[in-house]
């Protein structure tokens, strides 16, 4: 029996626009972009910066100009109005992208689709150090508003930061969806203060609305470019948060993140920038602090505190992102197979990452630690957020050009070329600042991008070896059909677990060449995880009688998507009992499983020490009964050995 899988792209999902998920894409979505006024204005004309931008009304205004229109282009343009319209099925985030590459590229083996591949693992590695970055940036530049109170605080700072970050971790299993509840009123109330406060600000020099104007951006760029190129690194912490705003389309849907951003996000940050713009003008002296000193006097203590609450939220954005992202990865062979719970049981895309979240807690901690301000992080941050947005531009592009038609060639490759300029332009001004920080987020990312790599190849030749060793499953049926009077049938159902469809089991060849018994009922079960992220009942099985539907033997491919859980024995249920050559007993089943036991070797395929990194990551890997929700107490585990 055979199954054609449709490649045609799937129809993008319309989400609900409704207030409870606006909401909650509030206090998950956006807390990293929706802080970044805290510390960016400030960054920018900080005087120990490397490469430090001069206090001048000019460049006051070229900065501010500058700020809100990086939003513009790289947020509103590239990420709400395009990206977000290129989702998997729902799902969004680079490792989306690299899925639907794969999908529609003419042929996986093209030199461009390698590359595109690789540039897209990459990307989702920096993303991954990215999360790392930014809970450690975002918190400690709230807490270090304590600072502005009172200077005697300042030691407080890097302890303070550090629980409420363990806090946060903690949290983190009951679900995006709790968490969205318990954080959306805050962010609500933090972008009107924000919005509020920047209008306050606005009225101490109103002329700082011309900034909104793009000439001043431009002639700021072009008539002082030696300063501009260099602000550029302190004015892309504007815009941290909007690759996670792409990897979080999964959780709450296009059309409500798109929607915050456009009437509520947006606005309150522009309107703070211009704010804080028009603040420095009047005393150069509140570049300080400028966020912070936009509060009156008596209302700067409840200012820290929501600032702290929201860069809790903002680290909440990329963790919510990450466990996104490292979920896709596992499905599509990237990580080992990773223990995923889905925390919600009406919105898909709503899991919790147990492993992630413990390494990302270790991570962020450390990092607090060794670094202790803000501002010694912020030489790091860039450059981890214009790697990943740069890739995803470039990727968008691509898949736009196979899946637009209808749109002009012209017009995509104009488009594209300007935004990659763009974001070229911003990965090149943080390569400046390698020595400072910025070689921390590409280790980061190139550690990610090895194991990932190395995962990925090591689990290719693995396949092959256990294809070798199984032997094929044709060929074994008919052999035990030919001995059938020598092999002796046992009542009950066996389901026999394996990664693919046209070898057999090892725990299948063992009873019956070892034993000489068979079952009366016998399911070889192969589980297969799509492209997509979820699948419709329809596609769900794929059953094969082996030349014999009389025989008890069938063969069953098991479908899912890359978000959904894999509970074989409920799956199992739905399979009709004319399907499965009669009914199948799973109340009292026995599943077999094959459990393969890895060797370091010396054959060829990969180098001695990607091979060590492999069968040192293989130790992560999900239990398999606990992965496929077996009953234990039916479970036979049967081993072998495969030399790598």
């Amino acid at each position: 029996m055979t199954d054609t899988i449709a490649t045609t792209a799937p129809t993008p999902t319309r989400s609900p626009l409704r207030l409870a998920l606006i909401v909650g894409a509030l206090g998950v979505v956006f807390g990293d972009i929706g802080t970044s006024p805290i510390y960016t204005l400030q960054t920018v004309f900080n005087p120990s910066d490397p490469h430090p931008v001069p206090l001048t009304t000019e460049n006051l205004y070229g900065v501010v100009s500058l700020i809100v229109w990086s939003i513009i282009l790289i947020v509103t343009v590239t990420y709400v109005l395009l990206a977000m319209r290129m989702d998997n099925d729902g799902e969004g985030g680079i490792m989306a992208l690299l899925t639907l590459l794969r999908r529609w590229a003419p042929s996986s083996r093209t030199r461009i689709v390698v590359l595109l591949s690789g540039l897209a693992v990459l990307g989702a590695a920096l993303f991954l150090g990215d999360s790392m970055i930014t809970p450690a940036i975002s918190v400690l530049s709230a807490v270090e508003g304590l600072k502005v109170i009172n200077p005697g605080l300042a030691e407080w700072v890097v302890p303070i930061t550090a629980a409420i970050l363990l806090v946060l971790f903690l949290v983190q299993r009951f679900g995006s969806a709790v968490v969205g509840r318990l954080f959306g009123p805050v962010m609500v109330v933090w972008f009107a203060v924000v919005a509020v406060l920047g209008i306050g600000g606005i009225t101490h020099d109103p002329g700082i609305l011309l900034a909104l104007l793009p000439t001043y951006a431009i002639g700021f760029m072009v008539g002082h470019f030696q300063i501009a190129f260099f602000a550029l690194a302190a004015v892309v912490l504007s815009v941290t948060g909007a690759e996670a705003l792409y990897a979080d389309m999964g959780h709450f849907g296009r059309r409500p993140i798109s929607f915050a951003w456009l009437v509520l996000v947006f606005p309150a940050c522009a309107l703070s920038y211009l704010g804080q713009g028009a603040l420095v003008l009047q005393d150069p002296k509140n570049i300080s602090a400028p966020f912070f000193l936009l509060a009156p006097g008596w209302g700067q203590i409840a200012m820290v505190v929501l600032a702290t609450a929201a860069t809790v939220i903002a680290s909440q954005a990329v963790i919510s992102g990450a466990f996104s992202v490292a979920s896709q990865a596992s499905g599509l062979g990237y990580l080992p197979r990773l223990r995923v719970a889905h925390t919600s049981s009406s919105t898909h895309g709503q899991i919790y990452v147990p492993w992630i979240n413990w390494l990302l807690m270790v991570s962020v901690v450390t990092l607090v630690f060794a670094f202790r301000s803000s501002a010694a992080l912020a030489f790091a941050y860039g450059m981890a957020v214009t790697g990943a947005i740069t890739t995803t531009t470039i990727l968008f592009f691509y898949l736009a050009r196979r899946r637009w038609r209808n749109v002009p060639p012209w017009l995509l490759w104009a488009g594209g070329i300007a935004l990659v300029s763009i974001d070229l332009l911003f990965v090149a001004v943080n390569l400046t600042k390698f020595i400072h920080g910025a070689w921390l987020p590409l280790a980061i990312g190139l550690a990610a991008f090895i194991v990932m790599t190395t995962w990925q190849r090591g689990r290719e030749l693995i396949t092959e070896r256990r294809t070798q060793a199984e032997g094929s499953l044709n060929a074994f049926i008919d052999k035990l059909r030919s001995k059938s009077t020598l092999v002796a049938t046992v009542p009950g159902t066996a389901i026999f677990l394996n990664p693919g469809s046209a070898t057999t089991p090892l725990a299948l060849r063992a009873n019956v060449e070892r034993n000489h018994v068979r079952h009366e009922r016998v399911v070889v079960l192969s589980v297969e995880i799509d492209t997509v992220p979820r699948l419709p009942e329809e596609r769900r099985f794929v059953v094969d009688d082996l030349g014999d539907p009389t025989d008890g033997i069938v063969l069953v491919r098991m479908r899912f998507g890359y978000t959904e859980t894999p509970d074989v024995p409920a799956t199992l249920a739905t399979l009709p009992a004319d399907q499965s050559e009669g009914t199948l007993d799973l109340d009292d089943a026995t599943y077999f499983l094959s459990k393969i036991e890895l060797r370091e070797g010396r054959l060829p395929g990969m180098a001695q020490w990607r091979k060590r990194l492999f069968l040192a990551s293989s130790h992560i890997t999900s239990d398999a009964s606990n992965h496929f929700r077996l009953p234990r107490d039916r479970v036979i585990v049967m081993g072998s050995q495969i030399e790598l």
